[in-house]
């Protein structure tokens, strides 16, 4: 794990105060030592992890052309479609299959209109799907004011003392 601690105090939120535990520069990374922390009975409720410097990442999927927006409208449509018959079979006597059907192909059917004149209403001004997420520059662990030593030696291992 890559751990730095620079900061020792990061101001919290709240009217308190909270102590740096550790920097690191992935999340995982500090899942990790959130994870070793509840493992040796530490009081995780007052740990949190704070992304620092976040960024907004568009990962661009592919092209979307009209056959694509409408394939992927009539799948969306469709798993809809799906649940609604589903809740109509359930209090409806008899038929159940034929509602998870009839409900399947209506809201692939209608998925797929509004996927395609959803597309066309862009008018080519997005053709690409992707998909949004945040990522941050580094990640702090903390912990409430005076739980920040402890935390650290926990950290540290049983080699600290």
């Amino acid at each position: 794990m890559t751990q730095t601690t620079d900061t020792p105090l990061v101001p919290a939120a709240n009217d308190g105060s909270e102590q740096l535990v550790g920097r690191y520069r992935e999340y995982v990374e500090a899942q990790h030592a959130v994870d070793a922390l509840s493992d040796a009975g530490f009081p995780v409720g007052s740990v949190r992890i704070v992304g620092r410097d976040v960024t907004i990442v568009e990962q661009v999927t592919g092209r979307l052309t009209k056959a694509r927006a409408t394939g992927l409208g009539a799948a969306s449509g469709a798993w809809f479609g799906l649940f609604i018959g589903l809740l109509m079979g359930l209090f409806a006597v008899g038929g159940f299959f034929t509602l998870l059907l009839v409900g399947l192909v209506i809201g692939a059917f209608w998925g797929a209109v509004f996927g395609f004149f959803g597309h066309l209403a862009t008018g080519g001004q997005r053709d690409f799907s992707s998909v949004r997420g945040l990522a941050a520059g580094s990640y702090d662990v903390v912990t409430d004011a005076g739980l920040g030593d402890r935390a650290r030696a926990v950290l540290a291992g049983p080699t600290a003392a």
